[in-house]
């Protein structure tokens, strides 16, 4: 019953912010483009969210000195936290697991915490893919399995049994491995169906979830895919995968109603923001 008032309120909140925007004279036909901030921009990300709408404008924060990529976070519309490096172990307790990383990168660790926090702050739509959803746990208080292979040699040989399946697919576009999406979740609402198969390029993963977040689909050795709100009310879009929809088609549902939702909600943002400043 709880999920069925977030899903009302939403819908509410949609219908409401359609109006506002008609009062002030944002209709869609003057809309602005929107504005999406992306940690580390590649390729492969730029021409996912041109799928989802060719006239958005991605803008890649990586080499911009912290202060200056916050302030223009403020312009954006949503917070695309991309695949990469390992995070630092010491940023979640574990230094002495640095060995068992590969390459780091202390810059972008500091820039996204701090793109996350601003975001948080503006209720931003944000979306965290393989990296981006384990720094985006971290940033909430959870911590980090380090090494996949080590992790799971460990929980096998005290009594954790779990199916062998591959994290490190050797062709970075082929669906390796399936997930199951947990049922009265977010993102089951999203997606519309119970599992799917996805690519899958990652050696560290989600291990405690943070405070206020739950784990919403996971892979068949019990391997975290997935991290939502524990509670959506007054909550700003916010998923993590750990999959990468970006190399998959977006035919599929895990790839592209992922897309679709982020920019519904970066785009319900926009309207907002462009509501507030017309008032102003």
């Amino acid at each position: 019953m709880k999920n069925h008032r977030v899903r009302f309120m939403r819908t509410f909140t949609v219908i409401i912010i359609i109006i506002i925007a008609a009062n002030y004279g944002c209709t869609p036909s003057k809309h602005k483009p929107m504005k999406i901030a992306v940690s580390k921009a590649t390729s492969n990300y730029l021409n996912w969210l041109k799928k989802g709408d060719s006239t958005l404008i991605p803008v890649n924060m990586f080499d911009m000195p912290f202060d200056s990529a916050v302030r223009e976070l403020e312009r954006c519309s949503g917070l695309l936290l991309t695949g990469g490096e390992d995070v630092q172990p010491a940023i979640y307790g574990k230094e002495s697991e640095i060995d068992i990383c590969s390459e780091t990168d202390p810059h972008r660790d500091t820039l996204e915490l701090k793109l996350i926090m601003k975001a948080l702050d503006l209720k931003m739509p944000i979306l965290g893919i393989c990296r981006g959803e384990q720094i985006l746990n971290l940033a909430l208080g959870g911590t980090l399995i380090t090494d996949i292979p080590s992790y799971l040699s460990t929980a096998r040989t005290t009594g954790y049994v779990s199916p062998e399946i591959s994290h490190m697919s050797e062709d970075r576009y082929l669906l390796s491995h399936s997930v199951k999406i947990h049922k009265n979740t977010f993102l089951h609402e999203i997606l519309g169906c119970d599992s799917g198969l996805v690519t899958s390029t990652h050696h560290q993963a989600v291990e405690k979830t943070a405070p206020g977040l739950i784990v919403s689909a996971i892979a068949p050795d019990g391997i975290p895919e997935a991290i939502e709100w524990k509670n959506l009310s007054d909550k700003p879009f916010l998923i993590g995968i750990q999959w990468h929809p970006e190399r998959m088609d977006t035919a599929n549902p895990l790839s592209g109603h992922v897309l679709k939702a982020f920019l519904v909600h970066a785009r319900e943002y926009s309207v907002r923001q462009q509501a507030i400043g017309n008032r102003q």
